[in-house]
């Protein structure tokens, strides 16, 4: 599927945006390019590094084929309980699907410790109107894309799917063991004997940034909730869970109760064991069903 790209070919057909600041001190402005073309290696295709916004975090690689074809899109969204991990441990898998032909988009997103939710929802949603705005210059079809999410990822990738009432050319949802409910993870985690429940419960309270799930903060709390905001226009989504994992497919059966009562249909696949994340991601077979998933909606 790749054509064979000279190095020149690639490094004319690379999107040049706003140059990078001078001064170290400076956060760079929204698309900017903070790191060139690699065209070592990369079998016909570009990598670059870009700002969607202003903060040091608000970055992500994009992976393109320059032959003038637009291609579907695949946004990748890492995890590490909202307040840690980095899109880097996620480029073979983004690498995978830009071999496969995709334009892809591996995101960081303000971590819980630079701000509270929804500023991560709000992350997604920027590099995404970014790669839309530049669809051409990374032969993307702005119209045809899913996302993917690993965990905390998971959650800002189905809370993505939920928001408002349908977001333009967003065709489905894929989440690896995502928290699908800040506040059972929160409940399940106040009298668990499994590590991962109790530090889950202490991560999703950072993430909300104003305590408990009660008064004041109830609100932040039922924004972060990916159920309670179901509507007829969302995305469909498949998500997957280890059987035995500390977050267990009932958070996303709730996901598809929720959405199948407004027609939005949600396939939740479970596998035996206790794998989390990109390690559930990694059992035989996970990874073709996932990959043939998104095939099924965007091509």
């Amino acid at each position: 599927m790749r054509t064979a790209v000279n190095v020149c070919a690639l490094a004319l057909a690379a999107v040049t945006l706003t140059p990078v600041a001078a001064s170290a001190s400076t956060d760079p402005p929204p698309g900017t390019v903070t790191n060139p073309v690699d065209v070592n290696g990369l079998g016909g295709l570009s990598l670059e590094t870009v700002s969607y916004g202003s903060h040091r975090r608000q970055q992500m690689d994009v992976w393109w084929t320059p032959d003038g074809q637009k291609r579907p899109g695949v946004f990748i969204i890492h995890g590490g309980w909202w307040s840690s991990g980095d899109k880097k441990p996620m480029t073979q898998i983004a690498r995978s699907y830009a071999d496969m032909g995709y334009t892809v988009f591996n995101l960081n997103y303000r971590l819980s410790s630079d701000a509270a939710w929804p500023a991560q929802r709000t992350d997604a949603l920027a590099a995404i109107a970014l790669a839309r705005k530049n669809a051409d210059q990374w032969a993307f079809d702005p119209g045809n894309y899913v996302v993917v999410g690993f965990s905390a990822g998971g959650h800002i990738a189905a809370s993505v799917g939920t928001y408002g009432d349908g977001i333009n050319g967003l065709k489905g949802v894929v989440g690896m063991s995502p928290i699908i409910s800040p506040l059972r993870a929160w409940t399940d985690g106040e009298k668990s004997t499994d590590p991962g429940k109790r530090k889950l419960r202490t991560a999703a309270m950072k993430l909300a940034g104003c305590g408990a799930p009660k008064g004041r903060c109830s609100r932040v709390w039922a924004s972060m909730e990916v159920a309670w905001h179901a509507s007829r226009n969302d995305a469909p989504m498949l998500t997957v869970h280890s059987e035995q994992e500390f977050v267990p497919p009932v958070q996303s059966k709730l996901l598809k109760q929720m959405l199948g009562q407004v027609g939005v249909p949600v396939n939740v696949i479970t596998v035996p064991g206790t794998n989390h994340s990109t390690a559930a991601y990694r059992e035989p077979g996970v990874a073709e069903r996932v990959q043939a998933w998104i095939a099924s909606r965007i091509g």
